[in-house]
């Protein structure tokens, strides 16, 4: 008993600064969190009107099917994606079933002006904090995300916030919504770059689960974006919006 009421004592000597704890930390999360949303519209529109190199590698492990394709992937100055092939190893089936796929899906998703947004903002998302993580120099704040509703694009999962810049580092998480019937889910882990005070994609990775070939899995590394204006000339457009 005596042990038990030295426990009980220490306990109620440290659940104070515990609290306060808990208050520090979830007040710090809030202040975060305020300036990743304060910077989602700037941020979004700092990433348009530029191109970058992709290289897209994607594989159908139960197949034992493999290729690799670059491109040069534009942005316009409304957000609109369009790609550029430059070339290709591999099998043709991952070229035309999956990598063309994944291509024609991301741009006929920015060429639709349906006046929805997938932002990850609070139009779109709740936010749950979930705890900070490293130190120094070098501090990430976590985040729980759920979709106010189930729109295509709009996913469940995770997002990493930088702590001094309120920047995105990585997000992570499953579509509520499958793009298409032959799918039965997709799960992705995007990571970003902070470049000049922007978030800039770095790479994504993606399992998607079909019911007919099992998963199909992709990764895609992003380059450094450039101005359009100093991008390469490419004789031909593949993949280019809808007019």
């Amino acid at each position: 008993m005596r042990g038990a009421a030295q426990i009980c004592v220490v306990l109620f000597c440290w659940l104070p600064l515990i609290l306060a704890d808990s208050e520090v930390s979830s007040k710090s999360g809030d202040e975060v969190l305020g300036r990743y949303l304060a910077n989602v519209e700037n941020n979004k529109l700092a990433v348009r009107d530029v191109s970058m190199e992709v290289e897209i590698a994607a594989s159908l492990p139960d197949l034992k099917k493999t290729g690799e394709l670059r491109a040069l992937r534009h942005i316009s100055k409304v957000g609109r994606v369009s790609y550029d092939v430059l070339s290709f190893m591999g099998d043709n089936m991952i070229k035309k079933d999956v990598i063309a796929r994944y291509m024609s899906a991301e741009v006929k998703s920015t060429a639709k002006e349906n006046g929805h947004s997938i932002a990850v903002d609070a139009k779109n998302y709740k936010f749950k904090y979930r705890g900070a993580y490293g130190e120094g120099d070098w501090r990430l704040h976590l985040y729980e995300l759920k979709p106010r509703k189930k729109r295509d694009g709009m996913f469940e999962g995770w997002l990493w916030i930088e702590s001094e810049t309120g920047l995105p580092v990585r997000q992570s998480g499953r579509l509520v919504r499958n793009p298409s019937v032959f799918l039965r889910g997709v799960e992705f882990v995007q990571d970003f770059q902070i470049v000049d005070g922007t978030a800039v994609p770095k790479q994504i990775e993606s399992t998607i689960r079909t019911r007919l070939v099992g998963p199909a899995e992709i990764k895609i590394q992003f380059g450094e974006p450039k101005a359009n204006g100093q991008r390469p000339q490419v004789a031909s457009r593949l993949f280019a919006p809808e007019r």
